[in-house]
């Protein structure tokens, strides 16, 4: 596994623990709307991290691999999704009061950014490592 892969998956592994922090603190609270925060800022660096590192390397391969090229677009289509979805999930609740609707906003979103690790670390990470290798 190369050294950025092993970087993106350890940052997966931070706003996972953070986000369960967030919720065993409620976002209503001091505590729980600091996790929030943190948890949009790793969130944010880890989208510039793939930003810059992982999609480029990605990318120039899949000029000359049209299976990888369908592969990174869906991928970026994605990720775009999912960004705006939490970005509009950390802004809703990051200065909120406490919100009847918090757990089940945070489920949906969980539930979402779980599902796109998931995809990441078995799909998209797999065609970085076999391009480093080759």
């Amino acid at each position: 596994m190369s050294n950025l892969i092993r970087i993106l998956k350890a940052e997966h592994l931070n706003i996972a623990q953070i986000l369960s922090e967030v919720m065993l603190y409620g976002a209503h609270t001091p505590d729980g709307r600091e996790r929030l925060i943190a948890a949009k800022e790793s969130f944010l660096t880890h989208l510039k991290r793939e930003d810059e590192e992982l999609y480029p390397v990605l990318q120039e391969a899949a000029q000359n691999d049209e299976k990888l090229a369908e592969t990174v677009d869906l991928f970026m289509k994605d990720i775009q999704a999912v960004s705006e979805k939490a970005l509009a999930f950390f802004d809703k609740y990051e200065n909120a009061a406490q919100s009847h609707q918090f757990e089940a906003d945070f489920t949906e979103f969980l539930s979402l950014l779980t599902q796109r690790i998931r995809n990441e670390e078995q799909v998209i990470y797999e065609h970085y490592d076999q391009l480093i290798k080759s």
